[in-house]
């Protein structure tokens, strides 16, 4: 019998927090995160006919810690490690331990966990899928389209990364003097953990409630770790402005609201409040703007503006230049694109994505296409517009984003076969 989706949500929460517990006692990052799969799995076949335990996270460490105990007894080579490990205190002492109420391991373990996912060892795209990986929850499919690289590509990289982690006995404790080496990746792999939950990549759902509510959280924790950081600042800033509009994003059927057509009086103002105030303190105190700092203002217009009418798209323009000289990149030039076109107009908008076209990471991304024929839209080229919006429709695997996609598509047909013109 499959999980329930309250189910499937609590264990895909609880994820990194057990394999976190594992790992700071066992060590093993590879052994162990193969016996919380296993825990994993456990819980999606009992649960639903026995119930849901008292303490799903203890049952879960419980039910790991068995499967990985029995792992080191069956394996020889592993024998000395088994006899380290039985020096230790016995299982009910760690499983008594994460039940205590309010238990001040539980997030400190899955910090530490997206710090040693972030080993200087590994290269920079290696850490980021690792740490998607093992403390986001996502799947590898899904991290292969965040990176657009094929999913088998993905699945080596990962395993590599696990495997060089092993061979270099990374450390579980929090690199003391060593955050700024492994701080971008932390922030990069945060930043991709809440987008995904955002904008779910695939599927029948267009948000991740469970993902972005996590990112946060970490999020938060580096900040604790790291108070005077402006790019930790900035990004916190950036997804609680951007999470202050998920109520607003989806109507009653679940299908995608853009962002000029929602109800503003669904945002969450506390969040919008909090964003505001710490981007507004962070960019007068740092002495370097970063790319999330500059996001984060970005967002924060979005959400002063009353209406999309009153949205201040020349400033949103100049924070986009301003953000393409400190780090370039495609979606940043995609966006950039929209603001130009509200603007200047939107041929200037197209002349801006016409840049992006031999640019492999984002040529064949199907948002490339649908921005396209939006501003097709926006100039009155509805079959460029219908052919881009199908074409976008087809390159989704999210399922609310193609129903949006082949909406706007039948709109710009019926909009044709109405106009005397048309042949």
């Amino acid at each position: 019998m499959r999980a329930d989706t309250g189910t499937e949500d609590l264990l895909r929460r609880l994820a990194p927090q057990v394999l976190g517990a594992l790992v700071r006692r066992y060590g093993h990052f590879d052994a162990c995160e193969d016996a919380v799969q296993e825990a994993l799995l456990a819980a999606s076949v009992q649960w639903p006919h026995q119930g849901r335990p008292d303490d799903p996270r203890a049952w879960l460490i419980t039910v790991a810690a068995r499967r990985l105990t029995d792992q080191l007894r069956s394996d020889e080579a592993r024998r000395r490690r088994e006899d380290t490990t039985a020096a230790r205190a016995p299982d009910r002492a760690l499983v008594a331990a994460a039940a205590e109420e309010g238990h001040p391991g539980e997030q400190d373990d899955t910090l530490r966990l997206l710090f040693m996912c972030c080993h200087p060892a590994l290269s920079p795209p290696s850490q980021l899928a690792l740490t998607l990986r093992a403390v986001g929850g996502l799947t590898t499919a899904e991290i292969a389209r965040a990176f657009l690289v094929p999913e088998p590509t993905m699945a080596q990289r990962i395993s590599r990364a696990k495997q060089r982690i092993r061979a270099e006995g990374a450390s579980f404790d929090l690199p003391e003097g060593e955050h700024a080496d492994r701080l971008d990746v932390v922030l990069h792999a945060l930043y991709l953990m809440f987008n995904e939950g955002y904008v779910a990549s695939s599927g029948p759902d267009l948000q991740r409630h469970d993902l972005t509510v996590e990112a946060i959280r970490l999020t938060r924790a580096v900040r604790d770790l790291l108070p005077g950081d402006g790019e930790v600042a900035g990004l916190l800033a950036l997804m609680l402005l951007t999470d202050a509009r998920r109520a607003a994003r989806s109507g009653p059927d679940g299908g995608l609201v853009p962002l000029t057509d929602q109800d503003r009086s669904r945002w969450d103002r506390e969040a919008i409040d909090e964003g505001v105030a710490l981007i507004s303190h962070t960019l007068a105190s740092t002495a370097r703007l970063g790319p999330y700092q500059l996001q984060a203002a970005i967002a924060a217009v979005h959400d002063e503006a009353p209406t999309a009418e009153a949205t201040d798209w020349p400033q949103i323009v100049a924070l986009y230049e301003l953000l393409e000289r400190v780090s370039a990149n495609p979606m940043a030039r995609l966006n950039h694109a929209v603001a130009v076109a509200m603007v200047t107009g939107p041929q200037a908008g197209l002349d801006l994505l016409a840049t992006l076209d031999d640019d492999s990471r984002i040529a064949g991304h199907h948002r490339l296409a649908a921005v396209r024929a939006h501003l097709h839209e926006m100039t009155g080229d509805r079959a460029a517009a219908l052919a881009g919006y199908r074409d976008a429709a087809r390159g989704t695997t999210s399922a609310p984003e193609q129903r949006y996609l082949l909406a706007r598509a039948a709109r710009m047909a019926g909009e044709r076969s109405e106009d005397p013109d048309t042949p």
